[in-house]
């Protein structure tokens, strides 16, 4: 039996399907050059003349040279007419594609209740449909929709569909559990079934997820005989999602030992889900199994103690294998482990020895009971790290701020920051407005800052998040502010925490600009301070 596989992505057209997804036509065109690069082997683009996007995406496509098959997708002509003359089915045709998903009745209950026809009926809409597009010379994907509840609930049907798909010419039986109700054990007793009684047929597995085994029946069916799966990145998709194609396709590879993607083309797999959830302007969970943040992230000291020995200890494959990479997490939990690998990493030395190391681990016990949260503000922690080490010269002083926010009636609210600072033994006082006390802390900030280090001008705070730590104080409460700066090169997250938001924000912005002017030459007479961001000595 072959071990090849092939992969067919369809986070163009199933994945927009997903509550809070929208792709324009520029955006389909990169994730798919993205999906290519990767090596899928079908990229599903979208319903030809459903709407202007597609219409643009499958015209725009063709420019790309792509290697990726594009596939359109449709459904079987109406009722009691011909295919030839089926507008749907046309469409995909005039696309210019290589290949067609067609998607048809295999559930009877769905034949009588949304089709309104007889099952006779269904059978012939199937079998024109593909016999229309075969003589296109189009290769011809019949994905049977509630396949597995259908064969469930008339196994007779469900398979003389499939048989009448295959008798029409169609090249893939895809097998799909639309509603996502169905149980690995059950999905490889009817994937086996099928594939008994049409040998010789291509068959494919198309699930969702509403049951959370999505990518468990997908490998299920892999398992029974299917050689084709059908997916999205992430999972994206209606619902809760489809198989996610970035589990499905290392366990495969990893696990199963299956032909799916060329050699070295798995190590772009983190990279692809990262940028297809930027374009998609969607959060991709930390916990994501291969390619999340936590995917191979450690936070407790015993475990931290054990994967510097040997990685196998805690971790289930090598993280570079599918593009990710190890992390070390430094919290409450961080033993010497945590703060020796992180500051190995960024090139800090600590002596493992030295009471100097129990005492940042102290410190950042007591910061964390505080509120603070290094886990996602590296560069906080860096800043912390290096002051603890003595080799983090400051090149600013803070002296003071000031807050002006004014609302009259009538006219939008106008905030103003009054920002005091010494620089190389100089006093500098700038203002600035700008659009909340934030933007205007931190153009205030820039403003003092600027002549003297011009870098900054390359870098820009590209998110803001505020965290209320104690719901129970309500206005009152501590919050905590995490800010994301980005240069032309790199990104960055540091952490402040506070009572009050404004002075929680000014310390991540202080931070933020500290750890962009690392490296850059240390002005004289500026020893370190006890000032961690000019306000607070942590």
């Amino acid at each position: 039996m072959s071990k090849a596989l092939s992969i067919f992505d369809t986070t163009l057209r199933d994945g927009t399907q997903g509550e809070g997804i929208s792709l324009s036509a520029d955006d389909k065109l990169k994730i798919a050059s993205k999906l290519d690069q990767l090596g899928v082997h079908y990229i599903e683009g979208g319903i030809p003349g459903s709407n202007n996007k597609d219409i643009e995406f499958f015209k725009r496509v063709k420019s790309l040279g792509l290697n990726a098959k594009i596939t359109a997708f449709g459904s079987t002509r109406r009722k009691d007419s011909i295919a030839s003359a089926d507008a749907n089915l046309n469409r995909v045709i005039e696309s210019g594609v290589q290949a067609a998903t067609l998607v048809g009745k295999s559930w009877d209950f769905h034949v009588h209740t949304a089709l309104q026809t007889s099952l006779d009926e269904n059978l012939a809409m199937i079998f024109d449909s593909i016999a229309y597009l075969k003589q296109s010379g189009l290769e011809v994907i019949f994905d049977a929709e509630h396949f597995f509840d259908g064969y469930k609930n008339n196994p007779e049907y469900a398979l003389s569909v499939m048989k009448k798909a295959k008798e029409a010419g169609a090249d893939w039986l895809v097998m799909c559990d639309t509603n996502g109700g169905t149980l690995p054990h059950e999905v490889h007793q009817i994937v086996s079934a099928l594939a008994q009684e049409v040998p010789g047929a291509h068959l494919g597995i198309h699930t969702h997820n509403d049951c959370e085994l999505a990518v468990a029946n997908s490998l299920s069916a892999v398992q029974a005989g299917a050689r084709q799966i059908q997916g999205t990145m992430n999972g994206y998709g209606e619902r809760c999602g489809n198989a996610n194609l970035c589990s499905v396709i290392p366990n495969l590879q990893l696990k199963m030992n299956y032909e799916v993607l060329e050699p070295g083309k798995l190590a772009q797999l983190t990279n692809t889900a990262r940028y297809i959830s930027e374009i998609a302007n969607v959060h991709m969970p930390n916990n994501q199994p291969y390619v999340g943040t936590s995917a191979f992230a450690h936070k407790g000291g015993i475990h931290v103690s054990a994967i510097l020995r040997d990685s196998r200890t805690y971790e289930h494959v090598v993280p570079e294998t599918v593009g990710n990479k190890q992390r070390v997490l430094v919290s409450e939990l961080a033993g010497q482990s945590n703060i020796l690998s992180k500051a190995q990493d960024m090139g800090i030395e600590f002596d493992p020895a030295n009471e100097d190391t129990r005492e940042v681990i102290n410190r950042i016990k007591n910061l964390e009971h505080q509120g603070y949260q290094f886990e996602g503000a590296d560069a906080s922690l860096e800043l912390l790290l290096r002051q603890a080490n003595g080799e983090l010269t400051e090149l600013f002083v803070f002296e003071s701020f000031k807050m002006l926010v004014e609302k009259t009636a009538g006219r939008p609210v106008v905030s103003e920051a009054f920002v005091k600072l010494n620089i190389a033994g100089s006093s500098v006082y700038t203002a600035a407005e700008g659009n909340g006390p934030v933007n205007a802390l931190d153009n205030a900030l820039r403003k003092a800052l600027i002549t003297y280090f011009p870098r900054l001008n390359e870098m820009h705070l590209s998110d803001y998040k505020v965290r209320v730590l104690d719901e129970m104080d309500a206005t009152a409460s501590k919050v905590r502010v995490l800010i994301e700066s980005r240069d032309l090169t790199s990104s960055w997250n540091t952490v402040g925490v506070s009572g009050n938001v404004i002075e929680a924000s000014w310390e991540a912005l202080v931070d933020s600009i500290r750890y962009a002017l690392l490296g850059e030459n240390q002005l004289e007479n500026q020893e370190i301070t006890a000032e961690r961001g000019g306000i607070v000595n942590h």
